[in-house]
C-alpha cells in the first residue's frame, strides 16, 4: 500500500467565526514543496468569503480525473508505439444530487484534444481503446462514484 499526503492549512486570523462571514481561503500544501492557493468555490460560499482566483476542491477533484485519465494514455499510447505531442483536456465536472439525494460530483465529462504525430495514427477504434484502458487503470476514476466519460467516445 501506497500514501500520498497532503496539507490543508487555514487560519482564522482577526476575522469573525460564528456569524458565517469568514474567508475561506486556505493553502494545500504537498510533499514536493509546491503550496497551493485553495478556497471555496464563489458558488458555494460568496464573494468577498471565497477566493475566487484560488482552486476549489470541485475543479481540483475534475483537474485530478482528467490529470489520471491523461498520465495512463499517455504511457499507453507510447507503450503501442504513438507519439503524442500534445494532450489538451477541457474537463467538465457536474455537481448535482445524487441517488442519496446528497450534493455529489455526478459526472466528468473529458474532452481530450490530442495532436499525433509521425507514420502511425490510431484509428477511432484504437483512440477509443486507448481511452477505455486509460480509464480502466486511473486510480482516481476507480475511486470515484461520478460517471466519468470521454466526450465522443460514450457507446
Amino acid at each position: 500500500m501506497q500514501e500520498f499526503t497532503a496539507t490543508v492549512i487555514w487560519e482564522r486570523g482577526q476575522q469573525g467565526f460564528a456569524d458565517q462571514r469568514y474567508s475561506r481561503a486556505h493553502a494545500w500544501r504537498f510533499d514536493g514543496g509546491l503550496s497551493v492557493p485553495a478556497s471555496s468555490s464563489p458558488l458555494s460560499v460568496p464573494l468577498p468569503m471565497s477566493d475566487p482566483a484560488a482552486v476549489d476542491p470541485e475543479e481540483a477533484l475534475v483537474a485530478a480525473a482528467s490529470s489520471c485519465h491523461m498520465l495512463f494514455f499517455l504511457s499507453l499510447a507510447a507503450q503501442r508505439g504513438y507519439v503524442i505531442d500534445q494532450y489538451r483536456d477541457a474537463a467538465v465536472g457536474e455537481l448535482g444530487k445524487n441517488a442519496a439525494g446528497r450534493m455529489a460530483m455526478t459526472r466528468i465529462t473529458l474532452r481530450p484534444a490530442i495532436v499525433f504525430s509521425g507514420p502511425l495514427q490510431p484509428d477511432a477504434g484504437a483512440l477509443a481503446a486507448l481511452h477505455h484502458a486509460a480509464h480502466e487503470k486511473c486510480y482516481i476514476a476507480n475511486s470515484l462514484t461520478a460517471d466519468i466519460v470521454i466526450a465522443g467516445a460514450e457507446g
